[in-house]
């Protein structure tokens, strides 16, 4: 992108200067207005643009915190290039605390949009066209669901070369090459040739302090790695990165309640018990056994389950025990056991 002003809600940004934007949104049926909050820094000297999205989903609150640290932190205050940080983009379903919007559309579901659609659609357009298109490079903050966590790991298109690199500079050791969905910000990002990264980690409607502290140090290290701020020596473990190509969910052969063995994190081999299910008399009535070697990335929280719910998110290395090994070292550098409020 050139150096030239950059212009967002009809608001002209130019090098050296940092402001905040309100884009307008619909407003609710109350006449209350509605505005998406953008932070807008851009660096004396030129340099990639880059987005970074949080609450697309509205109940994923982890993202807001990442953003909010982010532009408070020293690290960027002599930056290359632009940043342009958007703490919302769902701000509907975050008043809400809901996961969609209130015509019920998931709006990661609906990009590119289009000025004349349906709310969602409307709102899709309004970020991607403003926001999204005017980058080179993007970083979307994501959790699991409601009454679903995950480990910190990073989604991407990882057959791009460019994007690949993004991924391991990131910096978490869970690294998945995931397809992308139709409809989804990363599908149309791809289209406009836009390279992005998809940050899935906690759980809905919580802050979780190692998932954020992992994402501000991911988000810097993307930085660092696309020459927005300067390359210095990591401190601490080398924390590896392992890809993973394949994932899938292990499911409740039965209905009742259940009781987790394997958490978030563990290295599990094929044919362990994950979890036992029972009756309302606490009588076992199955287990979930563990369909092949691999980590769990992700799992229920809520200890009900349906029939055929999905229980376990696990995704398969070919060194699984060195993954859960580098996540533990992960969490250990980022949340020490004896947590200081120094930060």
């Amino acid at each position: 992108m050139s150096n030239a002003d950059l212009v967002i809600g009809g608001i002209a940004v130019a090098p050296g200067e940092t402001t905040k934007i309100q884009l307008e949104m619909p407003p609710l049926y109350t006449a209350t207005s509605m505005s998406i909050p953008v932070y807008v820094k851009r660096g004396k000297r030129p340099g990639p643009t880059m987005f970074v999205s949080a609450a697309i989903h509205g109940d994923e609150l982890n993202g807001i915190e990442i953003v909010a640290r982010l532009i408070r932190s020293k690290s960027i205050e002599r930056m290359r290039g632009t940043l342009i940080a958007v703490p919302m983009v769902n701000v509907y379903g975050v008043l809400n605390q809901s996961r969609y919007l209130p015509d019920r559309r998931d709006l990661n579901r609906c990009f590119p949009g289009s000025k004349k659609g349906s709310l969602a659609a409307r709102l899709a357009n309004l970020f991607f066209t403003e926001v999204v298109c005017k980058c080179d490079v993007g970083i979307d903050l994501h959790t699991g669901a409601i009454h679903r966590s995950n480990i910190p790991q990073i989604r991407a298109n990882l057959d791009d070369e460019d994007v690949m690199e993004m991924a391991r500079a990131f910096g978490v050791p869970v690294v998945l090459n995931a397809d992308i969905r139709d409809g989804s910000l990363r599908q149309a990002a791809s289209d406009a040739g836009v390279k992005m990264l998809l940050y899935e980690a906690g759980q809905a409607l919580r802050y979780d302090e190692f998932s954020v502290r992992a994402g501000v140090k991911g988000v810097i290290n993307t930085m660092r790695h696309l020459g927005m701020l300067n390359k210095r020596k990591s401190k601490g473990h080398d924390i590896q990165r392992f890809i993973a190509h394949q994932s899938g969910w292990v499911r409740a052969p039965e209905s009742g309640f259940v009781t987790h063995i394997a958490q978030l994190g563990d290295h599990v081999e094929k044919g362990d018990r994950l979890a036992v299910v029972a009756d309302p008399f606490g009588e076992p009535q199955a287990t979930i056994i563990c369909p092949a070697e691999g980590v769990v990335i992700g799992k229920q929280n809520i200890p009900l389950a349906q029939e055929g719910e999905a229980i376990y998110h696990v995704a398969y290395f070919s060194r699984a025990e060195a993954v859960a090994e580098h996540v533990e070292l992960l969490q250990d550098s980022l949340v020490p056991t004896e947590q200081s409020d120094s930060e």
